[in-house]
């Protein structure tokens, strides 16, 4: 289905509608508030290596506090934050970027993601 994501959850494949975009596509809507949208010209096979480069991030982020290591959980979190301007959802307005610009944002955000793998002392 265009516009919807398909997520494996306990073994099937279950279908959900995207999140609401605001008339410009900048921004999406989850539980009332506003948050800035992904690079829309991202290709999807470096998106989905950001999105699971943030997933592990996460993850990381969830373990270290579990453990208490707190300079884990702030090279953890430091992850999430590369992971999130590689997509355009922190940092510099993917709007405001010239093409040029955007793409050397998500390249530079892949061999971030890739180079700095989140802990590994603390598997999800």
């Amino acid at each position: 289905m265009p516009g919807s994501r398909h997520v494996r959850q306990h073994g099937r494949v279950s279908t959900f509608a995207q999140p609401e975009r605001t008339p410009d596509g900048r921004y999406i809507r989850i539980g009332g508030r506003r948050w800035r949208a992904t690079d829309p010209e991202i290709p999807e096979d470096a998106a989905a290596r950001l999105r699971s480069g943030l997933m592990a991030a996460r993850r990381a982020v969830k373990a270290a506090k579990k453990k208490g290591d707190t300079a884990a959980e702030k090279r953890a979190r430091s992850q999430v934050h590369s992971a999130k301007v590689a997509l355009g959802e922190r940092g510099a307005p993917w709007w405001e970027q010239s093409m040029a610009q955007r793409r050397q944002r998500w390249d530079r955000g892949l061999a971030a993601c890739e180079a700095e793998q989140p802990d590994k002392e603390y598997p999800a």
